[in-house]
């Protein structure tokens, strides 16, 4: 498939050339001229380095949760730099400046179950909290949120991202489940990297697709039984989510893709085959990322509400041209977009004698998705 050409892409990130997320690239950092001045260090505990803080430039620096002895922090405030503390007893790090891991949303998944877990407990704070009014509440989320968006966009960087957006309720089991992991190991073995709302249904199926795009077709016939035997995540978050991580077992070191999931929908998990997780306190943040980073077009596959939103949330910058040059949008399942829930007809409307008229199809079949895609992009 085409590469998609750098009109189509968003900007790079910004400012990567002055982050430090490691310990290795602090140390890194002390050995240059001008030290740590000018530099954002993004939680890396400098706890072990009270020396070198001591005696380093470090104006106009920004320590964002970087845990440091007392001294070494009335240091570097009095040089200029600004120290945003660790905020203590938070299940999330606001400044993290990584993408999450299924790992690190789910430890503690096989022994005590899904309440245990960090992304458990990080929802059930944004419960506590998301209607108290309280500012501080406010700000660490959009904290967390601005950084995950800026790990998002360094993991991201050059790469041609293809969305694929469908319903949570898709069950496993199904014929329309094993058809969208099949879109997501056609779309990985393309090249291209599948971005999801890292959710349950049709976004699990396309990034599991993915995770075994490396494997053969055989792999993913055995990991559609296994998951088959937990169909939902109702009623148990549990089994659903320790039969995915039984089939990453099976098939371990799978293909990487992208989950962004919510918070704000915090009943539904994120699922574990997107090797790294965006993960949103807000939602708005999160769908309108999501759509902004698909660069090589989405597939929109059967849903309700959520994916309607999508599909004219999408629609509205191709109209424009707001975002550059109209990117592909496929429509799957001609029944359901012009009968069930007519958006096809609308969406053809608003694109008639518009650039993005080329730009748009709506196929019978998820499996004429990539040649549908491949020939938009072309």
């Amino acid at each position: 498939m085409a590469t998609l050409p750098p009109a189509h892409r968003p900007p790079g990130p910004r400012g990567h050339g002055r982050e430090i997320h490691t310990l290795a690239e602090f140390d890194a950092a002390l050995a240059r001229p001008g030290s740590l001045a000018g530099q954002r260090i993004q939680s890396v505990d400098l706890t072990g380095r009270t020396f070198a803080l001591l005696t380093a430039a470090t104006a106009e620096a920004v320590f964002l949760g970087c845990p440091m002895e007392p001294e070494a922090a009335a240091k570097v405030r009095a040089d200029g730099a600004l120290v945003f503390p660790p905020v203590p007893e938070l299940p999330f790090d606001p400044y993290r400046a990584r993408l999450y891991t299924p790992e690190e949303l789910f430890a503690g998944i096989a022994e005590t179950g899904y309440e245990s877990t960090p992304d458990f407990l990080a929802y059930a704070w944004f419960g506590r909290t998301r209607a108290d009014g309280d500012i501080l509440s406010s700000i660490l989320r959009s904290l967390h949120d601005d950084a995950v968006s800026d790990a998002l966009d360094e993991h991201l960087d050059g790469a041609p991202v293809v969305g694929v957006m469908g319903g949570h309720a898709m069950g496993r089991g199904t014929e329309a489940y094993a058809g969208a992991a099949r879109l997501g190991m056609s779309l990985a073995r393309a090249g291209l990297t599948v971005a999801t709302g890292g959710g349950p249904g049709a976004m699990e199926a396309a990034n599991l697709g993915a995770y075994l795009a490396r494997f053969d077709d055989d792999a993913l016939a055995g990991a559609l039984d296994l998951l088959s035997e937990a169909p939902s995540f109702t009623p148990s978050v549990t089994d659903w989510a320790r039969a995915a991580f039984a089939v990453r077992a099976m098939w371990p070191d799978g293909g990487d893709s992208v989950g962004i999931p919510t918070w704000f929908y915090g009943h539904e998990p994120p699922n574990p085959f997107a090797g790294h997780i965006a993960k949103y306190f807000a939602n708005a943040t999160r769908e309108d990322g999501l759509l902004a980073r698909s660069t090589a077009g989405i597939v929109f596959l059967p849903g309700a509400a959520g994916t309607v939103q999508e599909i004219f949330d999408n629609a509205t910058p191709n109209y424009y041209g707001s975002r550059g040059a109209p990117t592909p949008m496929i429509l799957v399942n001609r029944a359901h977009w012009t009968t069930h829930l007519p958006a096809w007809p609308l969406l053809e409307t608003l694109a008639a004698g518009r650039p993005m008229a080329t730009r748009i199809a709506l196929v019978d079949s998820i499996d004429e998705a990539p040649e549908a895609l491949k020939r938009l992009g072309t």
